[in-house]
């Protein structure tokens, strides 16, 4: 996220270490509730177990063309088969070989992205595309692994928590849900879907991209990017109550906004935004676990981040109920 300050190699996994620890994001670690559980019940504990699998050290860091990443990949499809998203005519999988950076100069990258297709109920032949990379930094050269469990984990998480709830309830707009690869990389996955989409970028009437969604502690906020870009979106948003202890703010867009504090080049969105789609980023500040190794699910509030999700969910809502009218 955010332009990775700090890209770390990554090392390669046995096949042993692949299989076994595949069987265990499949076996009994990924057991939802009952049945019989209220249905929020269900989906916070889903979106807990998300964040929990994918940011788990099997994940080695779910760095771009390692198996780390191949096993987060094989995880998001699953989870996006089990709530019976559709794949696209193009297919589920969308792979691509990028030039991207690393601290030692540029490299090339094999990564995919991961793409699910909810149809609309009142325009169905414009899009919502709603983006999480699932990559991060993988492990560094002395071993430590970086989890990435806000960085991104977490907007994966949220990610899917919206897919199982707009295919409980369909959304008024088509909406492809995107998990994007080699962002820590120079948001490749994401200039890769611009560049060859699935549907025509005309027909794409927004991004709405989530970086970072868990640790909305630091100030209690749920940033909103891209309103200043895009001012009629704002008054969509700027109704919406706060959920528990997190609440929206508007921001980080501006000519003002400089350097770290500037974010409309800072994540996956920016592809968008350079393609002239109108784009926005839902995600929390920097904190003290930002791209190392302690970005663990451990540092996770549960309750922070389920009211930050359910106000992600709300956005999606209120946007998908605004375009196009």
């Amino acid at each position: 996220m955010r332009h990775a300050r700090l890209l770390a190699l990554s090392t390669a996994l046995s096949a042993a270490l692949v299989v076994s620890a595949c069987g265990s994001l499949f076996g009994s670690e990924a057991t939802p509730p009952p049945a019989s559980a209220p249905a929020t019940s269900i989906m916070h504990a889903q979106l807990l177990d998300d964040v929990r699998i994918l940011s788990a050290d099997d994940m080695q860091g779910r760095d771009t063309g390692a198996p780390g990443g191949e096993m987060a990949r094989n995880y998001i499809v699953a989870r996006l088969e089990s709530l019976g998203v559709a794949a696209p005519p193009m297919g589920r999988l969308q792979p691509w070989e990028m030039q991207g950076r690393t601290r030692a100069g540029p490299k090339s990258y094999n990564g995919v992205n991961v793409i699910g297709l909810i149809p609309g109920t009142r325009v169905t032949d414009r899009y919502i595309v709603v983006t999480a990379h699932y990559d991060h930094v993988g492990v560094n050269a002395e071993g430590q692994v970086f989890n990435g469990a806000d960085d991104n984990a977490s907007g994966v998480a949220t990610m899917l928590a919206l897919a199982a709830d707009l295919k409980r309830q369909a959304p008024e707009h088509s909406v492809l849900i995107v998990a994007l690869d080699g962002e820590e990389h120079g948001l490749l996955g994401a200039r890769h879907f611009v560049e060859a989409p699935p549907v025509p970028l005309t027909s794409i009437a927004l991004n709405l991209n989530f970086d970072m969604t868990a640790r909305a502690e630091t100030d209690g906020k749920l940033w909103v990017t891209g309103t200043y870009q895009n001012p009629t979106l704002r008054p969509v948003l700027e109704g919406l109550a706060a959920n528990g202890a997190v609440s929206l703010a508007f921001g980080k867009d501006t000519p003002q906004d400089t350097g770290q504090d500037n974010w409309v080049e800072a994540s996956d969105h920016a592809a968008f935004h350079r393609a002239q789609i109108p784009f926005l980023y839902l995600g929390v500040n920097y904190h003290p676990d930002y791209h190392r190794p302690s970005d663990d699910f451990e540092r996770i509030t549960p309750s922070v981040f389920i009211s930050a999700t359910e106000l992600s969910m709300a956005s999606f809502r209120a946007l998908d109920q605004a375009l196009d009218r």
